[in-house]
């Protein structure tokens, strides 16, 4: 070997470890960044992946024990909790479909007895002879006093019906 080679290798071996002074991590949007400068201050230590003094991560290592944690704070409901709420609502919504239901049951039978007392009205101002039926079956014709009170429990029915 000449002077040359040995200045050539020597060269080599003390740029080697200004070749390894590179940094590594994983910048916000996920990306991995490779530089020969320290990241920006804003990276957290558990994204550097690597830097001068600090070993190469591996993903395959064994996870480093924590250290000891502090007393858990409920960030946010239990699983149970978010549970018992969602079957809570479950409950609630089931129970105003229902009242939505009857109150609309409710409407169309007052629309209903409405019509039929427009109708009994119409049939009363025409002078139409008017029956009834008995508990036995049996039709009867209405007096002038009968169709007089139907008068008056139609129109308190037709008030109800605006």
């Amino acid at each position: 070997m000449n002077h040359r080679d040995i200045f050539y290798a020597s060269l080599l071996l003390i740029a080697a470890p200004l070749a390894m002074a590179q940094y590594i991590w994983v910048d916000d949007k996920g990306v991995k960044q490779l530089s020969d400068r320290p990241p920006p201050p804003n990276i957290p230590e558990k994204r550097i992946l690597k830097a001068p003094g600090k070993p190469l991560f591996n993903p395959y290592a064994p996870a480093e024990p924590e250290p000891a944690a502090k007393p858990a704070t409920t960030s946010g409901p239990t699983l149970a909790e978010r549970n018992e709420d969602f079957n809570k609502r479950k409950l609630e919504d089931a129970e105003a479909a229902q009242r939505a239901a009857a109150e609309a049951r409710n409407k169309a039978q007052q629309a209903a007895n409405c019509d039929a007392a427009r109708k009994n009205q119409q049939a009363i101002d025409q002078g139409v002879r008017l029956s009834s039926f008995d508990k036995n079956g049996e039709r009867s014709y209405m007096d002038d006093a009968q169709r007089e009170d139907l008068r008056k429990n139609t129109q308190k029915v037709l008030a109800e019906c605006k």
